[in-house]
């Protein structure tokens, strides 16, 4: 695979080119934890606005100046660099004196808030992130695209893994494929986990595409997973009835599609006989998952926006802010409006698979 496949869309052909990331103010995200710091503990939970600057080198940056070791410093998820955003991070300072967090000043970030916490802060720990993304130099009027985001807050987006997930041109997955037929084993257990998830994230979203050009990723079919929404629990629906339907329309549940691993599908019928369609497609990929030892998982192929509003700045600019869960990708709403171009960010999903 030499370049990253074009999964279908859901809303319509897009006919729009537009220019994101323009200024870090262009992208901003303001991460929420779902959570209060509680107080007491052993750990410090500071919530940081960063400017223009990497998660992972202000994770350092804020070790060095307490002076412990990087590996004391933890964040419940990557934002990206090009970008104004605000997240948290925790902090074990041991026996180490805490340092006057109020005199502390870089030009790429500030410290908002300290407070101590018992627990570390782990990836995924997180409710989700609140958006506010300018597009901008429209190759068409801003307003001509309100009944695209009319369709898009009533129906939600198909949960895609954003393209970061995969690198440069799609290169991640080349290297994962590469990984799988050599059958070797990856003593960078970073670079494998990364591949990994690629790997299955590719594997997800090709099952995704299929259900979306098949105007199905937004009902359920017979022998679907479901998933209901907010509490991610899942059932089996082997056959549909009325009441299910209704359910899915009204975002109160949603069809699932695979992670895939080891162990049998749950699902059956027709979903069983799309999705082994699919893995047939991938068979390098799907066995190397499977030989890698991860197990089988779901994930929903709807993704819906909670407060999505936007505004026309000019006739060619518009500025949508929304919320998107943990694992979400903004850019699963972006594909939907328009073709952007952007700088190279920095930017993973708040939770692992």
């Amino acid at each position: 695979m030499t370049q990253l496949p074009q999964w279908h869309r859901a809303h319509g052909t897009v006919t729009t080119r537009a220019r994101i990331r323009s200024t870090p103010e262009d992208f901003q995200v303001e991460e929420i934890l779902g959570f209060e710091a509680d107080g007491e503990g052993e750990h410090l939970l500071l919530r940081v606005e960063k400017r223009g600057a990497n998660t992972v080198w202000v994770a350092r940056e804020l070790a060095r100046y307490a002076g412990v070791s990087p590996r004391e410093v933890s964040y419940a998820g990557m934002k990206d660099r090009q970008a104004l955003a605000t997240q948290h991070f925790s902090l074990w300072l041991g026996k180490h004196v805490q340092p006057d967090w109020a005199a502390h000043q870089h030009a790429e970030f500030r410290i908002l808030e300290v407070a101590r916490h018992r627990r570390k802060l782990r990836i995924g720990s997180l409710k989700g992130n609140r958006f506010r993304i300018v597009l901008r130099d429209l190759s068409m009027p801003a307003k001509e695209l309100e009944s695209k985001l009319v369709s898009i807050r009533e129906r939600g987006v198909p949960n895609y893994f954003g393209p970061q997930r995969f690198g440069r041109d799609g290169a991640n997955i080349a290297q994962a494929e590469a990984l799988f037929s050599s059958q070797r084993n990856l003593r960078d257990r970073k670079l494998r986990g990364l591949l990994l998830s690629t790997a299955r994230s590719c594997l997800f979203n090709a099952v995704l595409s299929r259900r979306v050009e098949e105007h199905s990723w937004d009902r359920v079919l017979a022998g679907e997973i479901c998933m209901l929404e907010g509490s991610h629990s899942v059932f089996h629906a082997e056959s549909v009835d009325a009441a299910l339907t209704v359910r899915a329309q009204s975002g109160d549940l949603h069809p699932t599609g695979p992670l895939w691993g080891r162990g049998e599908s749950r699902v059956t019928g027709e979903v069983a006989a799309l999705e082994t369609s699919v893995v047939h497609d991938y068979a390098v990929i799907a066995q190397g998952l499977e030989n890698a030892g991860l197990e089988q998982a779901r994930r929903a192929l709807r993704l819906p926006l909670k407060d999505l509003v936007w505004t026309t700045n000019t006739s060619q600019s518009l500025v949508l802010e929304f919320f998107l869960p943990a694992g979400a990708y903004a850019t699963a709403v972006l594909r939907e409006l328009a073709d952007t171009e952007e700088l190279q960010g920095e930017y993973g999903d708040a939770n692992a698979d």
